[in-house]
């Protein structure tokens, strides 16, 4: 059962004009098809690393929002900063740092005291 249909349409692709003979043809040919399918996996896959990055951060920031004492990673990821903003805000002595041997810690309590004012 062939059909005698010739659609005039635009592929989805390239944007190109082309003849279809089904009315569900998106893409002028083979090379349109494949190549927007890597574009779709791709797009799927950087959606999927967002989503995994996301929900690490999430996690990141719950887990620190529940101590008392940061070290500096868990301080950056509190604020939202930098590394180099954070030694930025110390050497203008905005927020104290307390160093237990070679170890920096800040204490929460400092950081919003910072934050909220």
């Amino acid at each position: 059962m062939s059909s005698n249909i010739r659609i005039t349409r635009i592929c989805q692709f390239c944007g190109n004009s082309f003849t279809a003979k089904t009315t569900v043809t998106k893409f002028c040919g083979d090379r349109c098809a494949k190549a927007a399918y890597k574009v779709r996996q791709k797009e799927e896959k950087i959606n999927q690393s967002n989503t995994e990055t996301s929900g690490q951060i999430n996690l990141d920031w719950f887990a620190v929002s529940q101590k008392n004492y940061l070290n500096v990673k868990e301080t950056c990821v509190l604020m939202g900063i930098s590394r180099t903003t954070l030694w930025r805000l110390v050497n203008n002595h905005a927020i104290e740092v307390k160093e237990i041997g070679r170890k920096l810690i800040f204490r929460k309590a400092d950081i919003e005291t910072f934050m909220n004012r």
